[in-house]
């Protein structure tokens, strides 16, 4: 038998405000709710299992990447939403794999190469961009913050950037995601820029394991969003 639930029902057994679950409908993210004659919403187990899932996937992924999925699924796009769920999960695992390559490089006396690419003195701000993987826009906004400094080609005077401070650029892009505090990652360039790499090891370690912790979150969503789905094709709640 397919249970009913009010708003307030669900929200209760979510720890939620009904608020929240008003918003996740009027994003399309679940199926569409009945009525009762007086305009009341009449909750099925479906719909709480959408709920649920919801939840679950927020604690391992970003809030667009949910919402995406869940309104695939509504729309019946079932695969194109596991299809984005497997890049995510990619994602993760090339992240962590970022994190060991640039602690191995950070151990690594020998720099004149990074991913095959030779490293010099005076290399662009596009060349230290390819390297390290991010934007020229994300060194501009670091070098402001003071994180980084660059020199200037007496050619040109664009800007140069030396072999520490790529060094430094690959610091910032590998742990931006853990390191929360602007001081913090100063202490941490300082450290690496002074060879005193205790403190930077470990702020990978933590990196690694909160990749760790992320992916055992990410897992317990998929196992929501299986029982969803499944709960979807047999029609439950329609």
């Amino acid at each position: 038998m397919n249970m009913i639930y009010t708003p307030k029902q669900i929200a209760k057994e979510l720890n939620v405000s009904t608020t929240t679950l008003r918003r996740y409908e009027d994003q399309g993210l679940i199926p569409d709710v009945p009525r009762t004659p007086s305009n009341r919403r009449c909750y099925t187990s479906l719909h709480l299992q959408a709920f649920v899932t919801i939840r679950a996937l927020l604690r391992g992924f970003e809030i667009p990447v949910v919402y995406d999925m869940m309104r695939k699924i509504k729309n019946h796009n079932i695969e194109q939403s596991l299809w984005l769920l497997n890049q995510q999960l990619h994602d993760t695992q090339v992240e962590k794999h970022r994190v060991e390559e640039v602690l191995s490089m950070l151990r690594n006396a020998d720099f004149s190469k990074y991913r095959s690419l030779k490293v010099t003195d005076s290399m662009t701000i596009g060349e230290v961009a390819r390297m390290a993987g991010v934007n020229t826009s994300a060194i501009r906004h670091w070098e402001q913050e003071g994180l980084i400094t660059s020199g200037r080609n007496e050619d040109n005077g664009y800007r140069v950037f030396s072999q520490t401070e790529l060094r430094k650029i690959i610091l910032i892009s590998s742990l931006r995601k853990t390191v929360y505090f602007i001081e913090n990652m100063k202490h941490l360039l300082n450290d690496l820029e002074t060879q005193h790499f205790e403190q930077v090891e470990r702020s990978f370690q933590l990196a690694l394991q909160q990749l760790n912790s992320q992916l055992m979150k990410q897992f317990s969503g998929i196992a929501e969003l299986m029982k969803y789905i499944e709960f979807y094709k047999e029609g439950a709640g329609s």
